[in-house]
């Protein structure tokens, strides 16, 4: 047996303690897709986390299932071709993923649901935003391809906006249906930004941490996590989850 089937083992009886187990969902004949649900029938809110290539969805969100289980109704599918999810189709386009990931979530009778998509998932998670927009609430993730469509040049002048404007902006794409708030609203999510960043991310390079600080000014506090790329929830689970509980409080009680 290979460490990774060991270590499956394990995670699986980790996720079965947190209350989220797997099952199998006929989309239609030929067509069956695996979800990690809710083990008991809950009315918490839904979040649902898509996949990208490298693993299937539960490796890939382990992490996030196992903390999140306590306070939100969790959903963590294969998609087709990944994992359990199987198809005798020859479809393989985006907008066939979205269309069984949002039937199975419908058969499953979610009604609502944010979005966190990573990478590919997060292709397919607009695709459901686009088609379904009645089953897709929010979304936590954008593609750089949209990104300029929507007139911005860069990532962070989408996700560090420097203006009132910019973060409407930011809070109308984030979400399906948000409705607009007073500008004094904006202005105060604008004086509190925070940032976790991989000290060693190839992707978005540390300077580009140094260059929005020096931008947003006393506005921002950024926090390098040592030994981590962009993929840092998942090098440094553990140090992301500690950062995340001490900025969290000081939102809630501003």
């Amino acid at each position: 047996m290979s460490l990774l089937k060991i270590y499956k083992f394990f995670l699986h009886g980790m996720l079965k303690l947190a209350g989220i187990s797997p099952k199998k969902i006929d989309i239609e004949p030929g067509t069956v897709v695996k979800i990690w649900v809710p083990t008991q029938t809950t009315t918490k809110p839904a979040v649902v986390f898509l996949h990208g290539f490298a693993f299937d969805g539960i490796l890939t969100w382990r992490f996030q299932a196992l903390a999140l289980a306590n306070h939100y109704s969790v959903y963590v599918p294969d998609f087709v071709f990944f994992g359990d999810s199987i198809t005798d189709k020859s479809e393989r386009s985006v907008q066939f993923q979205a269309e069984c990931i949002a039937k199975g979530l419908k058969k499953l009778g979610v009604q609502k649901c944010t979005l966190v998509g990573f990478s590919y998932g997060g292709m397919v998670g607009f695709k459901m935003a686009e088609i379904y927009p009645e089953l897709v609430h929010s979304m936590v993730s954008i593609s750089k391809a949209r990104l300029h469509r929507l007139g911005l040049n860069s990532w962070p002048d989408f996700l560090l906006p420097d203006s009132v404007q910019g973060v409407e902006t930011l809070m109308q794409l984030a979400s399906y249906g948000f409705p607009k708030l007073p500008n004094f609203i904006y202005k105060e999510i604008l004086e509190r930004i925070h940032v976790l960043w991989g000290k060693n991310d190839k992707i978005f390079e540390v300077e580009n941490a140094h260059y929005l600080q020096q931008q947003l000014g006393e506005k921002a506090s950024v926090e390098y996590i040592e030994n981590s790329g962009h993929i840092v929830k998942l090098e440094r689970p553990f140090k992301y989850n500690s950062c995340l509980n001490k900025i969290l409080p000081s939102l809630s009680s501003s």
